[in-house]
């Protein structure tokens, strides 16, 4: 019954704001254009359609708030006007009550937050669709931030993701887009994506991961996990002071230099990708604060590490390899870069992919260099990608929506910031050491106490080869001493073939002369 009454609701909001009508309006049908008529009678439609899709997604709730959130990440399916309206979602979502946060606590962590922390606030300061946060602090008096899980996430999930399969698998039959945007796989994909946001021990693994990549930086600050209070549905963190990275008078108020914090966000971005193949993937206003304490002033705070990204040393390569040629104007570098990373078809000709980068990305030189946008490089190369029928890396994708993000926030701070400027010393430098001298003196590094583990053991190794080596060499010999032996007797049967059929046929004609002359004397002795 809960689950009709939730379609209902679906099916009343997509009638309401005229989603049904952006359906209809694809298919090319003459009859489909007269339902289209009838459709949109006493309704008003004059919003535009990407407008429509997020105010649907707003009033069907914060689970299909976070499904326009990760479209909005998939720039390589979506026309642009309506990936730039999904990106407009916010997490806004009503605190669930207090007693819950506690009873979850409570059968979390085996003792009520009153007996477990010095002090604990039960008005939480912040809230979205899977947690909610409550400040607290420990026994010693370190302050720490309580996330708490939604209660009843889980099922709640289940049943919204069971209906929009449904609805991918009836799209993908009826929309004339329906196969090309592959809505069962984005449906998946978001599955997976908000199962990992249930589970909270995730989060704090990756927290505990970047602050340990970013152990004495003076970039970027992460909160400590405190591992003895983390469990699936709760974790418990070091409280971070600072300001939102939005609030830019305040920021300007507390002294900080607006460049340099600019510059340097660009810099941990990077650092990121190139250096630590692991980033923080969810980088928004939202979840970035700016440190005003005198020790680490003007410092970024990074919070919220429910989703990030991980790239391969391929991966890098290939998106340091596509930066650096581009901004060289070396098309047939980043033609050469993409077949060399498997992604497109086999007999893809390189000069063919070399004409159509350049005719993709040439216009983007129009413009000064400190404009060109290094998220929209990378979605024309997905555009393109397309063309070819490459199937774009979700991992890339995941890094092109971060990118986006971090440029947008850069040039808020600075609207000058040249990110080729800032950026192309790391792509450089990572280059650097893959190659040459000094990436074989990194490897070696690396490599030399695997070496030296192995080094008293290689006596008793060379001892074991040699043993098999011998053996292998004894069962040679008596396997091509039993081929002989099985070819001898095999040539001494071929050899006797012809003397037993010989003495076959001398026994039979010694036989038959027998038979003649028994006969020729029996015969003359009966005519006598």
């Amino acid at each position: 019954m809960l689950k009709l009454l939730r379609l209902a609701k679906i099916v009343f909001v997509v009638l309401k704001f005229g989603l049904d009508e952006l359906v209809v309006s694809s298919l090319r049908h003459p009859a489909f254009k007269l339902l289209l008529r009838v459709l949109t009678v006493g309704r008003k439609l004059d919003a535009p359609r990407g407008a429509r899709l997020r105010m649907a997604l707003e009033a069907l709730g914060p689970i299909f708030v976070k499904l326009g959130q990760v479209l909005s990440t998939r720039r390589d399916l979506l026309p642009p006007d309506i990936a730039n309206e999904l990106a407009l979602l916010q997490d806004r979502v009503p605190p669930f009550d207090s007693e819950l946060a506690v009873r979850e606590i409570t059968r979390a962590l085996g003792a009520a937050p009153e007996q477990i922390f010095a002090t604990f606030e039960r008005t939480p300061v912040a809230s979205a669709s899977i947690a909610q946060v409550h400040f607290a602090a420990l026994k010693d008096g370190r302050e720490v931030a309580v996330k708490v899980l939604r209660p009843g996430m889980k099922a709640v999930i289940d049943d919204d993701l069971a209906l929009m399969r449904d609805a991918a698998a009836l799209i993908e039959r009826v929309w004339r887009d329906g196969r090309r945007l592959k809505p069962r796989e984005v449906v998946a994909e978001f599955d997976t994506y908000l199962h990992d946001e249930l589970d909270l021990m995730r989060e704090a693994a990756n927290a505990s991961q970047l602050r340990r990549n970013f152990a004495g930086s003076a970039l970027l600050r992460v909160p400590e996990m405190h591992w003895d209070f983390c469990r699936e549905n709760v974790i418990v963190m070091e409280r971070m002071h600072g300001i939102p990275i939005g609030q830019i008078e305040r920021i300007v108020a507390a002294g900080i230099d607006l460049k340099k914090l600019s510059s340097d966000g660009v810099e941990i971005f990077f650092t990121q990708v190139f250096r630590h193949g692991f980033f923080h993937a969810d980088m928004h206003p939202g979840n970035i604060y700016v440190s005003q304490a005198p020790e680490s002033r003007g410092q970024y705070i990074a919070l919220d590490f429910g989703i990030v990204g991980t790239l391969s040393d391929v991966d890098r390569d290939y998106l340091a390899q596509n930066f650096l040629a581009f901004f060289n104007r070396d098309y047939r570098r980043v033609a050469q870069a993409h077949i060399d990373s498997g992604w497109v078809p086999k007999g893809t000709r390189v000069e063919e992919l070399e004409a159509a980068v350049r005719s993709t990305c040439e216009p983007i030189f129009d413009k000064p260099l400190k404009d060109i946008s290094f998220g929209h490089v990378l979605l024309r190369l997905f555009q393109l990608s397309r063309r070819f029928n490459v199937e774009v890396q979700p991992q890339l994708v995941l890094l092109q929506k971060t990118l986006l993000n971090i440029e947008g926030l850069g040039r808020q701070l600075d609207p000058d910031l040249d990110l080729w400027k800032t950026a192309r010393p790391i792509l450089q430098r990572w280059m650097d050491e893959q190659l040459g001298l000094r990436a074989f003196l990194s490897r070696s590094k690396v490599e030399l106490p695997l070496i030296a583990g192995r080094l008293p053991q290689i006596p008793r190794l060379v001892h074991q080869v040699l043993e098999q080596q011998v053996e292998a060499h004894e069962r040679f010999d008596r396997q091509e001493k039993l081929l002989a032996l099985i070819a001898r007797q095999q040539h001494r049967r071929r050899s006797a073939w012809p003397l037993l059929v010989m003495f076959g046929l001398g026994l039979i004609v010694g036989v038959l002369l027998v038979i003649y002359f028994l006969h020729a004397g029996h015969a003359a002795a009966t005519f006598l």
